[in-house]
This record gives C-alpha cells, sequence and structure tokens, in this order.
C-alpha cells in the first residue's frame, strides 16, 4: 500500500467546490502555461510531466538527478514540442528547495505537482533514524515550503492549482510504516485544509490518495507489492480532480479499498493495514 497507481475510473472524495473542466485546453487556460513537478525523475512525478507536456505546458522538472532530468526533459520535448527547464535540486533540504524557488521565480507558474518523496518499510526502531528523518524533510517539510511559497503567489494573481501526493496509508496509522503513513497523514490533512482555505482565492488545491502503484518505489521501500496499478492512469485522474474536489482515490483498486477500510473503526484499520503489511514489507529493510 506505500505505493501508487491508478486506472482510468477515479473517485471523488470530500467537499465539491465549482466544477472546472480540466479536459484538453481548459486545464492549460485554467492552470497554465507553467507546471512545477517535483519528483519528476520517475514514478508518478514523471507521469505528470508527461501528462502536463502532453496538454501543452511548459514543464519544470525537479527532481536529485540532473542527467536523468536532461533526458526526460529531451523526451518531452521532442514528443510534444514545447518547453521544458530541468532544475536539479534535493528537496529534502533547504538549499534544494531555495533553489527551485529561485529557478521559478521569474516564471508564470500556474501549477505545482509536489510529487516527491520516498517511504522505509519494516519496524521503526530497525531502521536508520536518518532514513526517518530525511523521509520527514522530503515528505513533509520541503514539501510545505513549497506549497506555503507557491500558495501564496497563486492566492496574489487569483489563479492556480496545487496537487498534494497523499496514500491510502495516510488514514490511519500502519504497522511497519508508521512514519511513513504518518507523513501522508500530514500530506492529507496539509491538503484538506488548504483547500478550504484557498477555494475562495481561486486557488484549487487536490490531495491524490492512490493505493499501490507499479513505481520505482516499492524497491526503495523494500516492499514486495501485489495488486498495483499505473502511474499514468493516476497522474491523468488526479488532474481530472483538479478543482472538482478535496481528495481523489483514482482507481477502482484505490476505490474498493478506500471504501472497505472506512467501514471499520480506526484500530480496526490499523489491524488490516498490520496484516496488510506483514506480507509486504521486507523486515529491517530501510531506505
Amino acid at each position: 500500500m506505500l505505493a501508487r497507481r491508478g486506472v482510468g475510473l477515479c473517485f471523488f472524495w470530500g467537499s465539491a467546490v465549482p466544477e472546472i473542466d480540466t479536459s484538453g485546453g481548459r486545464l492549460l487556460r485554467g492552470f497554465g502555461p507553467v507546471a512545477v513537478v517535483t519528483g519528476a525523475s520517475s514514478g508518478i512525478g514523471l507521469e505528470f510531466a508527461r501528462e502536463l507536456a502532453r496538454r501543452g505546458f511548459h514543464v519544470v522538472l525537479a527532481a536529485r538527478r540532473a542527467e536523468v532530468l536532461a533526458g526526460i526533459a529531451a523526451e518531452l520535448e521532442a514528443r510534444h514540442g514545447g518547453r521544458t527547464t530541468v532544475v536539479a535540486a534535493d528537496l529534502a533540504t533547504p538549499e534544494g528547495v531555495r533553489a527551485l524557488l529561485a529557478a521559478t521565480e521569474a516564471m508564470d507558474v500556474g501549477l505545482l505537482v509536489a510529487a516527491a518523496g520516498f517511504g522505509t518499510s519494516g519496524p521503526f526502531i530497525e531502521n536508520s533514524v536518518a532514513d526517518e528523518l530525511g523521509m520527514i524533510d522530503l515528505n513533509c517539510r520541503g514539501l510545505a515550503e513549497l506549497t506555503w511559497h507557491f500558495a501564496r503567489r497563486f492566492a496574489g494573481k487569483r489563479r492556480g492549482g496545487i496537487v498534494l501526493l497523499s496514500s491510502l496509508v495516510g488514514f490511519q496509522g500502519v504497522p511497519k510504516a508508521a512514519n511513513y503513513a504518518a507523513t501522508k497523514a500530514y500530506v492529507q490533512a496539509l491538503a484538506e485544509g488548504l483547500h478550504h482555505e484557498l477555494k475562495g482565492r481561486g486557488v484549487s488545491v487536490v490531495a491524490s490518495a492512490p493505493g499501490p502503484i507499479h513505481s520505482g518505489f516499492a524497491a526503495r521501500a523494500g516492499m514486495v507489492m501485489g495488486l498495483a496499478q499505473k502511474p499514468e492512469a493516476v497522474a491523468a485522474a488526479t488532474l481530472r480532480a483538479l478543482g472538482r474536489a478535496t481528495t481523489v482515490r483514482p482507481g477502482w483498486l484505490s476505490k474498493f479499498l478506500g471504501w472497505s477500510l472506512a467501514l471499520l473503526p480506526r484500530w480496526g484499520r490499523v489491524r488490516v493495514m498490520a496484516l496488510v503489511m506483514g506480507g509486504m514489507a521486507r523486515a529491517g529493510h530501510s531506505n
């Protein structure tokens, strides 16, 4: 459950806001011309970048690996004929966040997709404390700083969108992924609060809370994935939800798991997740 992926069906969860038709050019007109995508070198972040480039955005690709980003930029420009900007930065550090903000200061950014993140699995006390704190730095602190800066920019011009990557694990405690689930609970709560704070100021905020996804995430977290969804479908479904919902659970699997868990009391959800993680996490492995 610690990775993300979806299929064409998506489930919108939370209070509705005035609908924005994000199909075709409407997404670009509503949130363009520039989109910043963090975690763009692989997985769900890469698929968001591809989807936005296909829709005509100038995509700012942010991640640590400059050479990988350069290859992705070349792919997107060759395939879609649009513009890209590469920002190689470690967003788990204040210096990396400042570098991304400086690189985009003069751009007409209308959309932030905060997809950078990683997870650990296994017993919390057996993992590296440096890994656990580094995960908080990237999944929470760096995300919060970027969200704060771009939200202020968007509110100032009364136009913009923010996509925050939550997870199904963020709705209850998860044994053997306790700290990761806690970081996603933070992201989910932040998105829900900002959705209501900013909707009257022209800014749309959505949390994407998928279930398992086929990507490099599972390998880094030390997990064996069973049923999982495609990251490109999660990206497309999430963008369709932008301006329409507080939270989207992309794909039939996320919808099914979300509703099934919602029927249980919180302690029951924790026990179910303990059983699930027992079969997915490789004990003692950390990022």
